[in-house]
């Protein structure tokens, strides 16, 4: 069912619950890293049986990965998925709910770097990690996505790409993408307290925790800064009107039109950051397929 402001039923119980707060600060890390990861596992086999995939573990580039496969291959280029966590969480694992049904949908097997996190391992670590492993397969064609730091990671690394003379993706999506780490924009200030799952305070600790002593602007930390040109993919990028990162969505999808590069924006109403993440919304199912659809498409031409 919908609600008359067209969000259905599942949307509206989740924004009943309220905010979902949580204390990133140093010392209570480890331990939402744990707590996080152990849920993850516990339901990583309910949710590969749901979408008839399979996990794996295979090192690529010397780095850890979770290699995801849909029971029948139908494509030979891979994904290259990058978790979100604000850099300082998260884990392939944890973002299941989203890879599973993409690898399904596409046919694609999913190939998720476990990059190290902040502040242990502050920039350049989680970058290296992740670039490591697209050097390795960006000899044969391949897409790319991420989730909110996974979406700044996604950008980097193609940005690092660019300028070492290597192939980019054919095709492009990212999902809330936290590009730019002085946190600017509006909707950091008008969706604070509206975000359900994430804060101002939050998001500007863990770009403290990632950037270190180095300066923000830099487009390898906040990508919204870097240069493009037609020879990027087309993206796809989503994000809603609930989302704390709306504003980036917005400013990382004209910065990019502006440099000839094709973008669809989706902004989904009432809805807030990585909503697709939650596979109990039929909206973050509605979501996840349009992302398969640009993601197959794109590299049907490319």
């Amino acid at each position: 069912m919908q609600s008359p402001l067209g969000l259905s039923d599942e949307v509206l119980n989740f924004l009943d619950k309220g905010i979902r707060s949580r204390d990133r600060s140093a010392g209570n890390l480890p331990g939402l890293r744990a707590k996080a990861k152990s849920i993850a596992m516990a339901e990583a086999q309910r949710i590969c049986q749901a979408h008839a995939v399979t996990m794996d573990e295979a090192i690529h580039g010397g780095v850890r990965c979770l290699v995801v496969r849909p029971r029948n291959l139908a494509v030979n280029w891979p994904i290259l998925y990058a978790f979100g966590g604000g850099m300082v969480e998260g884990s392939p694992e944890e973002d299941l709910p989203v890879i599973a049904p993409l690898s399904a949908l596409t046919g694609a097997r999913v190939i998720v770097p476990d990059y190290r996190l902040a502040p242990e391992h502050p920039w350049p670590a989680a970058l290296d990690d992740g670039f490591a492993v697209y050097r390795e397969i960006a000899g044969k064609p391949f897409a790319v996505c991420g989730e909110s730091a996974g979406g700044n990671l996604s950008l980097a690394w193609m940005l690092k790409a660019k300028a070492e003379g290597l192939r980019l993706p054919g095709a492009a999506a990212l999902l809330s993408p936290w590009c730019d780490l002085r946190n600017t924009g509006d909707s950091l200030t008008f969706n604070d307290g509206r975000d359900p799952t994430l804060t101002r305070a939050n998001s500007d600790l863990a770009a403290r925790y990632y950037a270190g002593a180095n300066k923000m602007d830099q487009p390898l930390i906040s990508p919204v800064c870097g240069a493009f040109d037609r020879s990027f993919p087309p993206f796809l990028i989503t994000t809603g009107t609930r989302d704390l990162l709306l504003s980036q969505a917005v400013q990382m999808s004209q910065r990019l039109r502006d440099c000839g590069v094709t973008v669809d924006l989706q902004v989904w109403e009432g809805l807030w950051h990585v909503f697709e993440w939650y596979d109990d919304l039929p909206e973050a199912r509605q979501s996840i397929a349009r992302i398969a659809d640009h993601l197959t498409r794109g590299m049907a031409c490319g």
